[in-house]
């Protein structure tokens, strides 16, 4: 069953891997960094269980952008890093 779209392009998330030591296919990069949701790509396969030739349910993948500054510093102004990420990775951020 396709899990329903909680995500909209504009909402803040926080990358958020805790407690996933295994198999995360999230840059370690981004772990606890701040973004914002530009679209839902899709759902697919989890792929923490898929990594161990297990069937996995659904989840929905979205892209985020990060600015430059909050993944590195000193941070370029006006450079955006987009990754794919799934929405169990992701915590909604309160503006």
């Amino acid at each position: 069953m396709t899990p329903p779209v909680r995500l909209r392009p504009g909402t803040r998330v926080r990358v958020d891997a805790r407690g996933v030591d295994h198999h995360c296919r999230t840059p370690r990069y981004l772990r606890g960094r701040l973004g914002r949701v530009v679209a839902h790509l899709g759902a697919f396969g989890d792929p923490e269980t898929l990594a161990y030739h297990r069937p996995g349910a659904l989840r929905n993948l979205y892209q985020v952008e990060f600015e430059h500054a909050e993944l590195w510093s000193p941070g370029e102004a006006g450079v955006l890093i987009a990754a794919d990420l799934f929405e169990h990775w992701l915590s909604v951020e309160d503006d």
